[in-house]
């Protein structure tokens, strides 16, 4: 039996370990739920067994995407910082705190907490921890390509929430609006994303 169980744990964590890390919602939970169950009845364990096999797999992933509450803090405040500056201007080349650019806007901000960020929106890209469209929450970085659509990064914004869907909307210094809140699914921005970084852990 625990030899069968060994196997079934196996083949659990391999099906399922790609649809749980990228499951934000209900129904991706429950069809990634439905998968494991179908891989571990092939193998013969019982209906109590697998269910409880899942849960605690279920459960061990979502508690490693929780934050604690001193995090949870510290980014509410990060936002509240960033929104403090709604409908300043853009101004190519400055960092604040009267005029930013996009990547301006982004180390001003962090700076206020003591994350040293560089100016420069493409040396971010390499800054923090790499983070998947499907995994980013608030007060991470997104990138974008630039207004041409090729080539590498050209714009930066920070998370401000993201729903269950995860969609997301961002804060960022644009050149014709100046610091402001877009969504991340404009046609615009959608087309050019590029990644996200996770400079608070």
């Amino acid at each position: 039996m625990k030899k069968r169980l060994y196997i079934a744990i196996a083949a659990l964590l391999m099906c399922g370990m790609t649809q749980m890390a990228e499951a934000k919602t209900p129904s991706a939970h429950a069809a990634a739920h439905k998968q494991q169950l179908a891989a571990a009845k092939n193998i013969g364990l019982d209906k109590t067994t697998i269910t409880r096999m899942v849960e605690e797999d279920i459960a061990a992933r979502e508690s490693s995407k929780a934050i604690s509450a001193e995090t949870d803090e510290l980014l509410n405040d990060l936002l509240t910082e960033a929104r403090s500056h709604m409908g300043k201007k853009y101004v190519w080349a400055t960092k604040g705190p009267n005029t930013f650019d996009c990547s301006g806007f982004s180390s001003y901000v962090y700076r206020q907490f003591g994350y040293s960020l560089s100016p420069c929106s493409r040396t971010q890209f390499t800054q923090g921890e790499k983070v998947e469209k499907g995994d980013l929450r608030k007060g991470d970085l997104v990138f974008f390509q630039g207004r041409s659509g090729t080539g590498g990064v050209g714009h930066v914004g920070i998370v401000v929430d993201v729903d269950e869907n995860g969609n997301f909307n961002f804060i960022h210094a644009s050149v014709r609006k100046g610091v402001t809140i877009t969504s991340g699914s404009e046609a615009y921005y959608a087309k050019r994303f590029l990644g996200g970084k996770r400079v608070i852990e």
